[in-house]
């Protein structure tokens, strides 16, 4: 992960330490040797730290929290001097462009440093420990009577890779969550690892947990595949296999590219699964007409799939499955003033949308590759299915 932006984080390290080194230290008297050493020691550290990570051969170390340490204290020294320069810097040419003394981007600078110290606090902290129980009514002349008020639970992300050790309680939290709700079904849709598949050797006997009268579905996220190893593709493979035997121990029915029909009485509901189906640099496993052979087209079909965007690119195409489910995006963890980064890149990237009679709910997960969330957080959705 670092080796890709190593020479961007070095220089976002060293080069806002310098500006104001220059610009600012220099200038002021008694700023001597050891003074000026003492300023650049935190900045030669995470150098240091940033050259550690940087030899790290699979996409984060392990144990993860040598990574998240360095994230935090990337966004408490770094990001805020980084911030304060640019604008200081930009009002500095706006100065000398109009021959004027007083630099307004110092004060604007200064005011997004302390912003974003408190963003990060806050994000690594409060921010992370939040849930919310999200309700969502569904209304579909599809739905067959016996499955009038059905309810699923879906929970989504839950990286346990992060929500484990000293986080594991919010891992029970959220399962004790779901469990309340009292869903006649529980669907997760995908990432539960982060990396390794005996990142659930600690968190096993939690998500055994689950308990509702017709069962718990899953499928794979990204993260349950071994893009993020770099390794034989031996390894690899035992790797996904391991994840796979380790959700059906838990009793767990994994779906990969498959589907389960649920009876209760004469009618029936369809819970596809389809397998990953992201664009690059995301695996592309899902396969759509495998996954819903031999349902029938007046059949109502619940469509599990990880990544959203594989909602317009195949499954509304399919035309069969009325409401599909996914996660993946997680909200993008930050949002500021209404705005998240993931807006760019997904056209569903939170919450529930409708399109010609189909629908899709994206949830923004429990967890996180990395322990943080601004304006986003964590959250367990229901959804009750009402037939018109």
């Amino acid at each position: 992960m670092i080796a890709r932006i190593f020479f961007f984080l070095i220089l976002l390290i060293l080069l806002p330490d310098l500006y104001i080194d220059v610009h600012y230290l220099r200038k002021k008297k008694g700023y001597t040797f050891w003074k000026r050493i003492l300023w650049w020691i935190p900045a030669v550290a995470m150098v240091i730290y940033t050259c550690c990570l940087a030899f790290v051969r699979d996409f984060a170390p392990t144990p993860p929290d040598t990574l998240f340490i360095y994230l935090f204290l990337l966004g408490l020294l770094v990001f805020p001097k980084a911030a304060f320069s640019l604008f200081s810097f930009v009002g500095w040419m706006i100065c000398r462009a109009v021959k004027s003394k007083k630099n307004w981007g110092n004060l604007i600078g200064f005011l997004l440093a302390l912003f974003l110290i408190y963003v990060i606090i806050y994000g690594s902290t409060i921010g992370l420990r939040k849930l919310k129980i999200r309700q969502v009514d569904y209304y579909h002349a599809d739905i067959p009577k016996a499955f009038d008020g059905y309810r699923i639970v879906q929970f989504t992300d839950a990286h346990v890779g992060t929500l484990s050790g000293r986080n594991v309680h919010l891992l029970e939290k959220a399962i004790d969550s779901i469990n309340a709700q009292h869903g006649d079904m529980i669907v997760f849709t995908g990432d539960l690892q982060n990396i390794y598949a005996n990142e659930l050797d600690e968190v096993q006997s939690v998500l055994a947990r689950l308990q509702c009268k017709d069962g718990v579905y899953s499928v794979l996220g990204n993260h349950d595949y071994s893009m993020y190893m770099h390794r034989d593709s031996a390894t690899m493979r035992m790797n996904e296999i391991l994840l796979q035997k380790k959700q059906l121990s838990i009793g767990w029915r994994l779906l990969m590219n498959e589907h389960r029909v649920l009876y209760h009485g004469k009618d029936s509901l369809v819970i596809a699964g389809m397998e990953n189906d992201g664009l690059p640099p995301f695996p592309p496993k899902g396969d759509i007409k495998k996954t819903l052979d031999g349902v029938k087209n007046d059949a109502f079909v619940v469509m599990l799939q990880h990544d959203p965007s594989a909602w317009r690119r195949h499954i509304l195409p399919d035309g069969r499955s009325q409401l599909t489910l996914s996660g993946h995006t997680h909200g993008g963890q930050v949002k500021l003033f209404g705005f998240s980064p993931v807006m760019l890149n997904y056209d569903e990237y939170s919450g529930y949308y409708e399109e010609d009679g189909h629908a899709i709910n994206v949830s923004t997960g429990i967890g996180g590759f990395i322990p943080f969330r601004f304006g986003v957080p964590a959250e367990i959705v229901v959804i009750t299915l009402h037939r018109k």
